[in-house]
């Protein structure tokens, strides 16, 4: 089984327990740059994969 490739602005795998997806905060959920390209940090989707919880 392969994992998907990650984005520079993932934490964490997609289903690694512990993390789940959030609207990406450099194109707020859009998925594009300023400049009309997909955003870099999300690669396009316009979500990332942070860990959740914390303490």
């Amino acid at each position: 089984m392969s994992t998907p490739p990650l984005n520079p602005g993932d934490e964490a795998a997609p289903g690694t327990p512990g993390s789940g997806e959030d609207t990406c905060p450099s194109c707020n959920g859009s998925g594009k740059s300023s400049d009309g390209k997909p955003c870099p940090t999300c690669g396009g989707s316009g979500t990332i994969v942070e860990g959740i919880g914390g303490g």
